[in-house]
């Protein structure tokens, strides 16, 4: 008889769990998340903007492993604030930012102070090294949350590639008196190394390395404190000097032009951006602090602003492939400390404001509104009569500069085109007709932001656009005022000049020509001897992104014109629209037989030349750079490339005109003073 093996209840059980417990793979145990209100415990006082553009609210308990996560360098953990070149903005800013703004505002006359300890581990690889804010992050700031909204504290953390030091610097916003902020500027101080204005002569020519710089990497230290209407700051690293500062921000120091501080006179006069404070500087806004990785290196073409756009790479907008080659900024933050005085109150107006107004549509008509005056032709030969809350990505919309919105008017060198011209446009047409006994006044103030860059130089029309008109509406529909911008290739500098051309005498309207008038640089009549030959580049020309204003005044059939730039002579001429100086061929101007009699166009103009027939303002971008055979023409067919009128390919290969606006009127004509 077999004898059974039974085995006790706690003895089977635990062989069987051996069993199972061989037979089964060992887990890792989950990584705890670190998050970074466990390393700098003073988040509830915040909320978050993240580098896509987003309010991520207090991040208390809260990380993205892309923008704001915790790090650790085998000593302890940091809070990272990270961001690349491109993406979604916050606010009206050009710049991408992760980056804590305080829940809070308070007055510059009670007690408020922040410190931080943090490490800039990278700056953008790619930019402009004669823009001042290329390689450059903001790791700490003041903002208003009021008026203009400007910065009386931005500390700066920047460095040029392949150096091993960077420079560390503060900047002080003035709080531009008036309504217009345009004219805002920045004055630097130095901390370690260089401030703000020191820049390269060329796009890749970097200053010698700073001596007293801070590396990527290494630790540094700054107070920010403000109260009875005094900022001290201090900073602290080691190894370095330590360095204080004082600045009083209820009384400002740059209340006229006599105070604008040299260093402002070289980086951002230049740029048109002049302006004074207002006696009492920052008292009575409320004010509050910002810590993080505000990255100062954008993509935007320095043309725009040669300060404050750095033309880096961006990869359009793709974040990963920013984060793999470099093209953003990332900041290590250790300790941090707030302190509020009790008169703090809510700063959700600011945040009201500002969250999701990048992705915003703002219309022509908000920038300029006169739009409900005109209607408009846009490159693609589309006819709009109601420009009330309209826009249209490609020919029509508004930009922020860096410091203002602009309306930009873009037009290909092919499209489609009105009757009786061979060029696109997007340009408004004024809804009024007035004859020139009844006048009218048209004004605006614009940039040239770019022109076709193919062409053929011996054509005059080539590498130019017209920026303002009138038009007739009667008769041959001529046009008594053109305002061209040119500027050749490889040039810095263009020209302004406008052209009249004559109301021809006779039905046959063949012979017309314009006399052309330089305002800065050369008239329409100077050209090249070949196709690709380009005389010298004009010595007082314009160049590309540099604004001038012009004002249009006709009065009792006299047409009156003024052209204004910063840097420039102000020019003025006067024109009689009802009676004509061209009467005769021997009244004909000489440059007009050089440049339209080889071409058959030598008519005369009637005696009473545009009297009597109604006229209409003009203004945007009428692109003269077409693709027509110059053989046919050589003034006005100017051989460009189009890519068989593909407005994509032109817009990616540069053959298009666009102008921006900043201001512009229309209105009745009036005597001038």
């Amino acid at each position: 008889m077999t004898k059974s093996l039974l085995l006790p209840l706690s003895i089977l059980g635990i062989l069987l769990a051996f069993s199972s417990c061989s037979n089964t793979t060992t887990e890792e145990p989950e990584t705890k998340v670190v998050y970074a209100s466990e390393v700098i415990p003073f988040f509830d006082d915040f909320k978050l903007i993240l580098g896509d553009g987003s309010n991520a609210g207090q991040p208390t308990g809260f990380e993205n492993k892309d923008f704001f996560f915790t790090e650790n360098d085998g000593d302890q953990d940091w809070v990272v604030y990270k961001t690349p070149n491109g993406g979604n903005t916050h606010g009206t800013s050009s710049n991408t930012r992760t980056e804590l703004a305080q829940a809070k505002k308070w007055s510059a006359m009670s007690g408020n102070k922040l410190t931080g300890t943090c490490k800039v581990m990278n700056v953008s690889a790619t930019g402009d090294a004669r823009v001042a804010a290329s390689y450059s992050v903001v790791i700490g700031q003041i903002h208003s949350a009021d008026g203009h909204e400007n910065e009386p504290f931005k500390l700066f953390y920047k460095k040029f590639p392949g150096h091993t030091k960077g420079s560390v610097f503060w900047n002080y916003e003035i709080n531009t008196a008036g309504e217009d902020n345009s004219g805002r500027w920045d004055y630097s101080y130095p901390i370690w190394g260089y401030d703000f204005s020191v820049v390269g002569k060329e796009k890749e020519d970097f200053p010698a390395e700073p001596e007293d710089g801070i590396e990527l990497g290494e630790e540094m230290t700054y107070e920010v404190e403000v109260k009875d209407g005094i900022m001290n700051l201090t900073f602290t690293s080691e190894g370095h000097e330590t360095k204080t500062f004082s600045k009083n921000l209820i009384q400002s120091e740059y209340a006229t032009k006599e105070d604008i501080p040299e260093q402002v006179r070289n980086l951002f006069v230049p740029i048109g951006q002049d302006g004074v404070e207002r006696e009492n500087a920052y008292s009575e806004e409320g004010l509050f602090f910002k810590q993080g990785s505000y990255n100062q290196t954008n993509g935007k073409d320095p043309v725009v602003n040669k300060v404050w756009c750095a033309g880096a790479e961006t990869h359009d907008g793709d974040l990963q492939k920013q984060y793999e080659d470099g093209n953003y900024a990332e900041v290590w933050f250790k300790t941090a400390s707030v302190q509020i005085s009790d008169d703090a109150i809510s700063n959700d107006g600011y945040f009201a404001a500002n969250d999701g107004l990048a992705k915003k549509t703002v219309y022509p008509n908000e920038v300029i509104p006169f739009m409900d005056k005109f209607k408009i032709l846009l490159g693609d030969g589309t006819n709009v009569d109601e420009l009330v809350e309209y826009e249209n990505k490609d020919f029509f919309y508004t930009v922020i500069d860096g410091t203002m919105r602009w309306v930009v008017y873009k037009t290909p060198n092919a499209g489609v085109t009105s009757k009786n011209s061979s060029n696109t446009r997007t340009e408004l047409h004024e809804k009024r007709e007035w004859t020139p006994e009844e006048g009218g006044k048209l004004n605006g103030t614009c940039k040239v932001m770019h022109v076709s860059t193919s062409g053929d130089a011996r054509v005059a029309a080539s590498y130019s656009t017209v920026v303002g008109q009138i038009h007739s509406g009667e008769g041959h529909e001529n046009e008594p005022f053109k305002l061209f911008y040119k500027k050749f290739p490889g040039h810095e500098k263009g020209s302004v000049f406008w052209n009249y051309e004559i109301n021809t005498a006779g039905d046959d309207n063949s012979g017309r020509w314009d006399y052309s008038s330089a305002i800065w640089g050369y008239d329409m009549s100077v050209v090249g001897e070949n196709p690709t030959d380009f005389p010298a580049e004009p010595e007082d020309g314009i160049a590309l992104g540099e604004a001038f204003s012009y004002e249009v005044n006709v009065h009792e059939g006299i047409m009156y014109l003024t052209f204004e730039s910063e840097g420039h002579e102000t020019k003025t001429f006067t024109k009689n629209l009802i009676k004509s100086d061209f009467t005769t061929q021997e009244s004909t101007p000489e440059q007009v037989k050089n440049l339209f009699y080889p071409i058959g166009q030598e008519g005369v103009e009637r005696a009473s030349a545009y009297a009597g027939e109604l006229n209409y303002f003009k203004q945007g971008a009428y692109n003269q750079t077409n693709g027509k055979d110059p053989e046919k023409n050589m003034v006005w067919c100017a051989g460009a490339e189009t890519y068989g009128g593909d407005i994509a390919k032109q817009y990616a290969n540069g053959d298009y005109t666009e102008v921006w606006f900043k201001a512009a009127a229309v209105g009745e004509g009036s005597l001038p003073k």
